[in-house]
């Protein structure tokens, strides 16, 4: 996802008076109505309170990636059960933006992951232990007045993967054999996203822990990536654990044995500010959370990145399968 171009003043000000009878493209009219067009269009609350936010406005963000998307569809679909007026601000590109939005209150929840937080806001060196991870990174962060809330079981940690025909024509099973590899064979690709080459948990940290010293990097779009590796373009391919294009392409996912990449949990999280307001914007999640687990996000993903179905459809689905929403 691209972010839009800034638009110039005279824009912004026609579109606020073009839109000013909306909130915010949530399809809401002023007084708090669905028109049919939003993200609580439908929605009826199953095991959700209904009254819970009872007309709070709450701005969900995420980030630009298919779990991502998913997760923010689940959380406005959660906060329509609720009552809340929800506003889509998903779609953010990359993790700085989407926690900037979050501090400068231009969202009120998004998912983030302990890991991201931890090594890559907090500057600390990862734990490799998901309980542990998620207590500092909570403690830690709250001075920054971020609240997480309840912490998800599934990991969706970085890796690197290759096709399965690579994978027993070269008997590559590790990322130490990954190594052997690139260092025997100084002009094969490696393909990643252009985030991960700038991240400190991303391929800088990785090729010094791996003692990589062969390979060229290719930056390429997450799904590219996927798509190229699957065909043998890429000898390496950069994916996430959970992403349901592993096994719809044939994908043979390398062990981390020497465990360099953190620990993943998914968390929602609000401002300190918003949640002494509205604690009750975690409180609905709690439940949602618990059910996430590793197999659960690889099927849902898979629906999204594999198959092509919309997230706001694949989180309706899940939502009403779990009882959240009524059928």
């Amino acid at each position: 996802m691209n972010s839009s171009p800034r638009l110039t003043v005279v824009t912004v000000t026609l579109a606020t008076a073009l839109l000013g009878a909306t909130a915010c493209g949530s399809g809401l009219s002023e007084g708090g109505a669905d028109t049919g067009k939003g993200p609580c269009t439908g929605v009826k609350a199953g095991s959700v309170d209904p009254a819970a936010l009872d007309g709070v406005t709450v701005k969900v963000g995420s980030k630009e990636f298919d779990e991502q998307l998913l997760l923010g569809q689940l959380t406005l679909k959660m906060m329509c059960a609720a009552g809340a007026k929800a506003v889509d601000e998903t779609n953010s590109k990359g993790a700085s933006q989407t926690r900037a939005k979050l501090t400068r209150g231009e969202s009120d929840v998004y998912w983030e992951y302990t890991g991201t937080a931890w090594v890559d806001f907090l500057k600390q060196k990862p734990i490799f232990d998901a309980e542990k991870q998620y207590d500092a990174v909570k403690k830690m962060d709250l001075e920054n007045g971020v609240v997480w809330g309840q912490r998800a079981p599934f990991n969706n940690t970085f890796a690197f993967a290759v096709s399965d025909d690579f994978a027993k024509k070269n008997n590559v099973e590790t990322d130490s054999d990954m190594a052997a590899y690139l260092n025997e064979n100084p002009s094969s690709k490696v393909c990643v996203e252009s985030e991960f080459l700038s991240r400190i948990d991303g391929y800088p940290g990785f090729k010094k822990a791996y003692d990589i010293t062969g390979g060229t990097t290719t930056s390429l779009g997450i799904g590219v990536i996927y798509t190229q590796t699957g065909k043998g373009t890429c000898d390496f391919g950069e994916v996430f654990t959970t992403d349901g294009r592993i096994s719809a392409l044939g994908l043979h996912v390398l062990d981390d044995d020497k465990s360099f990449f953190p620990i993943y949990n998914a968390v929602p999280q609000v401002m300190k500010k918003t949640d002494e307001e509205h604690p009750q914007i975690l409180q609905v999640l709690k439940p949602l959370a618990e059910v996430l687990t590793t197999s659960v996000m690889q099927e849902l993903n898979a629906r999204v990145s594999a198959k092509g179905e919309e997230p706001a459809a694949v989180a309706t689905d899940f939502l009403k399968e779990k009882g959240f929403l009524k059928q």
